[in-house]
Formats: structure tokens, C-alpha cells, sequence
């Protein structure tokens, strides 16, 4: 068996040596492509579902921190085909709102333990799902107008802290982007370039946090191609496959992983 001996650290405490062996490459690749192919075609809200999957085998900040460089990977690779097709003023008003969003996380991230992370992790995609289905269902319907810059600004910045805790900007950026009416292409555009902002923000402070490290990133370098495979795969599935039946699969993926992870921090 392949392993690699990787240390990773909970801000400028104690370090801990961790193994990613077979077993964490067989997980953390299905978790990469399932990331990408939501970047790359599906307006990337449900590519934090890998992070919940990969904090069944990893301690929460170490499965933010590996997903991290990854995602922003994914970013650039999405950027080409979408490039100047989204919609700018609604993208700058969500990344300025992100930004006190993604303060807030650092310093939540600064005193909570792991336990406190697994927690919010499991419920922001438990909450996902719940936020799906309650769209779906006509419980929560797009605004009647499009929401205006404080609007936005206030999504932002929800979408920036919880973009901090689990890589899940995804609902807050749906509520404000659905209101404007966005079709299907400006909409995963917009998407595409906010998120690709916000993960450029997130950088410094996971560094400084030590949410990952350059050991760890040894890991994402051996990731590479799954987050490019699932990019380059989620651009062609975008007019191909239906969306019902990928967010079906995730949000099956997030209710299990996301109920085992609030049932492991409470117990």
C-alpha cells in the first residue's frame, strides 16, 4: 500500500500526522470529479458536497484546507469557457459582500474546535438539501423583483462565511442570482467567476490558520487531474445530462454524509 505521511495543524497549535493512503485517494477522487463536474457545468453550488465526504475520513479542517487549492484549480479551468459570459454587476456586488463573510469564518474558525466544524459542516448540507427541496416544492420562491445591491450584499456576505466553513456558497448565491432572472449560461457563469473571487479571498487566512499546509498540498498535486477530468466532464454535461438527476445524486450524497457528520459531533 501507497501511503503518505502528511502533518496538517488547527491554527499555530499542535500538529498531526496523517495518512493518506489507497484508501483516501479511492475517496478523495470520487469527492474531486463529483466537485468539478458541479464547477464545471451545474452552477457550483453542489461542489461542496465533496467536503462533507471527505470529513467522513478526515478532520474537518483538513478536508476544507485539501479542497481549497483544488477548487481554485477548478476555478481557472472553468473560467475559459464561461469567460465573459456572466453577469458583472451581480457577481461584484455578491464578492464585496463576501468579504466580511469570510472574516467572520476566520475568526469563528480561530476559536472553534473540530468538533463545533463537523457540526456546522453537517448542517449547512443537511440545510442545503433542505433549501432544495423547499424551492422545489414552492415553499421559497424567487423574488418578484430582482434584489438590489444590499440584497446582494447581505448574500454575499451569508455566501462568504459559509463558502469559509464548508466551501457551501452555493444557496445564498441562488437566492440572489434566481432573482435576477439569470438564464441558464449567465447563470453559471456568474457563479463561476464569485466563487473563483471568494476562494482567492479564503487563501491567506487558510494559510495563516494553517487549515493546510505545503505537506498537504502534496496531496492536491496527486488531485490535479481528477479536478481537471471533473471540470473538463462537467463543461460537456452542462446541455447533456439532467439537472434533475445529478442534484437527485447529491442530494442523497449530502443528506447521508451530512447526517453522519452532526451525529458524530453530537455523540
Amino acid at each position: 500500500m501507497v501511503a503518505l505521511n502528511l502533518k496538517w495543524s488547527k491554527g499555530f497549535g499542535v500538529r498531526h500526522t496523517v495518512e493518506y493512503n489507497l484508501t483516501f485517494f479511492a475517496v478523495a477522487t470520487v469527492a474531486v470529479v463529483f466537485a468539478g463536474v458541479s464547477k464545471g457545468g451545474f452552477g457550483s453550488g453542489a461542489a461542496f458536497a465533496a467536503t462533507p465526504l471527505l470529513a467522513l475520513i478526515l478532520e474537518p479542517g483538513q478536508a476544507v484546507g485539501l479542497m481549497l487549492p483544488l477548487l481554485m484549480l477548478m476555478d481557472v479551468t472553468a473560467l475559459r469557457p464561461y469567460w465573459r459570459k456572466w453577469d458583472g454587476r451581480a457577481a461584484g456586488v455578491f464578492i464585496l459582500g463576501a468579504v466580511p463573510g469570510v472574516a467572520v469564518g476566520t475568526a469563528v474558525y480561530s476559536l472553534a474546535n473540530q468538533d463545533v466544524f463537523r457540526l456546522m459542516i453537517g448542517a449547512v448540507a443537511v440545510g442545503f438539501v433542505a433549501f432544495q427541496l423547499a424551492r422545489k416544492y414552492g415553499l421559497l420562491r424567487p423574488a418578484r423583483r430582482p434584489m438590489g445591491d444590499l440584497g446582494g450584499g447581505i448574500a454575499g456576505a451569508v455566501g462568504g462565511f459559509t463558502s469559509f466553513v464548508s466551501h457551501a456558497g452555493g444557496p445564498p448565491a441562488a437566492i440572489f442570482l434566481l432573482s435576477r432572472g439569470l438564464d441558464k449560461t449567465t447563470y453559471q457563469a456568474t457563479t463561476v467567476l464569485m466563487f473563483w473571487a471568494i476562494n482567492l479571498m479564503k487563501f491567506v487566512p487558510y494559510a495563516l490558520l494553517g487549515i493546510f499546509t505545503w505537506d498537504t498540498l502534496k496531496a492536491d498535486l496527486m488531485l490535479v487531474p481528477a479536478a481537471v477530468v471533473g471540470v473538463w466532464l462537467g463543461v460537456r454535461a452542462h446541455n447533456v445530462i439532467p439537472e434533475r438527476l445529478y442534484f437527485t445524486i447529491t442530494y442523497a450524497l449530502l443528506l447521508a454524509t451530512g447526517g453522519k457528520l452532526i451525529w458524530d459531533a453530537l455523540t
